[in-house]
């Protein structure tokens, strides 16, 4: 039987071990690929931090995760909070995929976002993941444009 819980600082090695595997396997890399100690050190200090809520889900093992970062932004006429979050590494692994994990692991998060006041979540979807952020009822926005800062150099 699956269980969800929201992660606490004493689980950084567990969140370290999912959030490396979910970056190897959805950008292709091999098992083995070794990721920088700035890189290392930073997402952990990211995780310590507070600034987000991170949910695994467990069974026998770690059947995935997903992680909310919060920001928070002058308040607006639509969100008078200032309060925003970004959903993110969103994984299930391949043996327990389509059984409902990723949708229990972001109903939570959703859930703790509205505790905090947050008034708008975003995130990236990738096009297998879309029909799940819909079934949520994420929408497509034409509010966005990005500018990605480290190829301007």
């Amino acid at each position: 039987m699956t269980r969800y819980r929201i992660t606490a600082n004493d689980d950084l090695k567990l969140l370290m071990e999912i959030r490396l595997e979910m970056l190897r396997t959805v950008n292709r890399l091999p098992a083995e690929y070794s990721f920088s100690e700035d890189f290392i050190r930073d997402t952990e200090a990211f995780f310590l931090s507070g600034n987000q809520t991170t949910v695994i889900a467990e069974d026998k093992e770690t059947v995935g995760c997903a992680t909310l970062c919060y920001t928070d932004m002058m308040p607006t006429f639509s969100h008078p909070t200032g309060k925003r979050a970004h959903l993110m590494n969103v994984y299930t692994r391949a043996q327990y995929r389509r059984q409902g994990a990723a949708l229990q692991m972001v109903r939570i998060l959703i859930e703790e976002a509205e505790r905090r006041g947050v008034t708008e979540i975003s995130l990236d979807a990738t096009e297998a993941g879309r029909p799940l952020y819909e079934k949520l009822g994420f929408k497509e926005s034409d509010e966005c444009m990005t500018l990605v800062l480290e190829n301007r150099r």
